[in-house]
């Protein structure tokens, strides 16, 4: 993993130079993607995000990687395109979190949705949701594959009769008429990767900054105030170009600056993570996309040993208010029965649930099926003089390619030109990643050190090639496991810490890890890591108290 720097120390470089030619305000994927593509450039450029890296909108996707084959009845065949674009460039420049994923549609109609689909596609009226069917499907998947074949590296879409179906798939329902087949992209740890994006991005120099914990709470006539959430410091931060990266809170931010904006009408997903074993085999290894008769939808997939069950589009103003509500785990248990009908499903099997706001543009009263996923820019100047570039929209799939977008317009403001590409540039611990068995036993051969193998594969799964830096720590610093959190161990846990800017345990649990969303730790785990951070934290016991009673883990509940 990358080594970000003491955040203390950062925290001072900020204290002594507060300035910097461009202050992204947003540490979810997309600032940090652009954080990246410019200090690539050789700009002066700081990072703030209020709470921790990637725990806002970013932290609520749906763990896919994928084109959105919904969006072309919208008609947003660009948006489409370049996502299938990203989504194979990222299956190569990140492959130690990005895997190909088999997608499975049951379809239960030939006909619905034909009528409905043009005037959707014309007019972007959705008016009553409704099934597609299979003709519907099979369009849609003869696009897909034109705008995502990459030279022939993803396979091309099938569809399945009824009999192979079942014989594919016996747990589900019987009354399926056919299935689609096709390939998109499931990505394991979101978090990971973009730590990944952020490590890249410090390691270009000292001219590039990020601080966790930090809020842009204001602007003034000797710059925009930032404020350390933790302790209540403030610093006058000058910048000449300011980047709204904020996602759902874009608006809240330009307001603060002195700036009313209404650009953002959000929408919440929720998702559910199951410890259901029944229910993982029967998805063999794929996602499950299924569409109900009145044209809700429901995705299921394997994940680390879990099955994540998702998602909602629920009109939500507020992104603070974002949680998983009881209704909606019975929204997807229900269409999940209907897909699996002798699987029983139980809430004592949800182990993680998580909720988030999507930055979707404000479209009145326009049902939220069709408002436009696509991103854009907006430029303006705040009260102060300085110009501000706003982002609306974007999606996890394309941060590379909004992150260039972002750069590039903001290159333009500074009059610099860009002098270094990302397209195909290895993310983090993707560079060097072994592809096949044989590459594999060699890297672990050769980067090892005194842990055994089985610990190396472990470590290389977890943080891609970089887990060499860790290895090397490791055979000096010794490695003792948890004994009550599965996989890590102390010295592992600590070096995290010092490397990350981990600044809560919440962050360790839930971002740094995959505890938290796999449900593999419970309170005697919780307790163990915040044992073994309280030094380096230099937390003290009631500190340490706080932190664990700030937990919520679903098994605990």
């Amino acid at each position: 993993m990358a080594n970000f720097g003491s955040r203390g120390d950062v925290m001072e470089r900020v204290r002594e130079n507060p300035r910097a030619h461009v202050l992204i305000v947003g540490g979810g994927i997309n600032g940090l993607s652009t954080l990246r593509e410019l200090a690539l450039q050789g700009v002066e450029v700081t990072l703030v995000e209020k709470n921790d890296y990637c725990s806002g909108a970013s932290a609520a996707s749906s763990h896919m990687i994928h084109g959105g084959i919904r969006y072309l009845e919208n008609g947003e065949f660009r948006l489409v395109r370049e996502s299938l674009l990203e989504r194979n460039r990222l299956l190569s420049t990140a492959p130690h979190y990005v895997k190909p994923l088999k997608t499975t549609m049951p379809i239960f109609s030939v006909f619905s949705g034909v009528l409905s689909a043009p005037v959707k596609l014309l007019f972007h009226r959705g008016g009553k949701p409704k099934e597609r069917g299979a003709l519907l499907i099979k369009i849609g998947l003869l696009l897909y594959d034109t705008f995502g074949r990459n030279a022939g590296t993803m396979p091309r879409h099938e569809f399945f009769g009824r009999k192979r179906s079942l014989r594919e798939l016996p747990a589900i329902n019987p009354d399926v008429k056919f299935t689609a087949h096709y390939f998109d992209a499931a990505i394991e740890n979101p978090e990971r990767l973009a730590l990944d994006i952020l490590g890249d991005a410090l390691a270009q120099g000292e001219h590039a900054r990020a601080l966790n914990y930090v809020e842009a709470s204001g602007a003034t006539g000797e710059g925009i105030v930032l404020t350390d959430t933790r302790t209540g410091e403030t610093i006058t931060f000058e910048a000449d170009l300011v980047i709204n990266a904020a996602g759902p809170w874009t608006d809240h931010a330009n307001k603060a600056f002195g700036l009313p904006s209404a650009y953002l009408g959000g929408t919440k997903g929720s998702h559910i993570v199951l410890d259901n074993p029944e229910l993982f085999q029967a998805c063999d290894n794929r996602e499950i996309f299924f569409e109900n008769s009145d044209g809700r939808i429901v995705l299921m997939y394997p994940l680390v040993g879990r099955v994540i069950v998702g998602t909602t589009d629920i009109p939500l103003d507020n992104p603070d208010e974002a949680e998983c509500t009881e209704e909606e785990v019975e929204y997807f248990f229900d269409l999940a029965s209907h897909v699996f009908p002798n699987i029983a499903l139980d809430r004592r099997q949800i182990v993680y649930r998580y909720s988030g706001v999507r930055p979707l543009p404000a479209a009145g009263d326009v049902s939220p099926g069709v408002v436009s996923r696509d991103y854009r820019i907006v430029s303006d100047r705040l009260p102060t003089g300085q110009r501000v570039l706003s982002l609306i929209g974007g999606k996890w799939t394309t941060f590379r390619a909004l992150g260039e977008h972002l750069a590039n317009d903001a290159l333009a403001v500074l009059r610099q030109s860009r002098r270094v590409s990302t397209v195909g540039m290895a993310i983090g611990g993707g560079k060097d990643f072994p592809r096949d068995e044989s590459s594999l036993q060699h890297w672990v051969r050769e980067h090892r050190g005194t842990v055994p193998e089985v610990r190396a594969r472990e470590l290389l799964a977890r943080y891609g090639t970089t887990a060499r830096d860790l290895l090397a720590h490791l055979s000096g610093a010794g490695d003792d496991p948890l004994v009550h959190v599965q996989g890590f161990s102390s010295q592992e846990v600590a070096w995290l810490v010092r490397a990350e800017h981990v600044v809560t345990l919440a962050d360790m649990v839930f971002r740094r890890t995959l505890l938290g969303f796999t449900g593999s730790i419970g309170p005697q785990g919780v307790h163990e890591l915040a044992q073994v951070m309280k030094p380096v934290m230099g937390w003290s016991a009631a500190d340490s108290e706080r932190e664990v009673a700030s937990i919520r883990l679903e098994q605990a509940a």
